[in-house]
């Protein structure tokens, strides 16, 4: 059985890190001009491209994961939501 005190630490470090990830409406920042986000079909840079997206795609954020240190968010396109992939999060803002 866990130590009260490690039980409340872990519950507070899950809620904390649903903030980071969470789930619902995002759009695509910090591209750049000239530049697109990589959508990928896994969480990593050693996937396959599935398409770039632009700074102001609307997108549905689904969940998250980290790997390698790096949070990639598992996503839809709003106006296409059979269109899914990863991005990495640091490219994602709230609306």
């Amino acid at each position: 059985m866990l130590h009260p005190r490690l039980s409340a630490l872990l519950l507070i470090a899950l809620v904390a890190g649903c903030d980071v990830a969470a789930v619902g409406p995002a759009v695509v920042t910090r591209a750049g001009p000239d530049e697109l986000l990589k959508l990928r079909a896994g969480p990593g840079l050693g996937y396959r491209v599935i398409l770039g997206l632009p700074d102001g795609t609307r997108l549905t954020r689904r969940d998250c994961v980290t790997e390698v240190g790096q949070l990639w968010c598992r996503v839809a396109l709003a106006d296409a939501p059979a269109i899914t992939g990863y991005v990495s999060a640091d490219y994602l803002s709230d609306r």
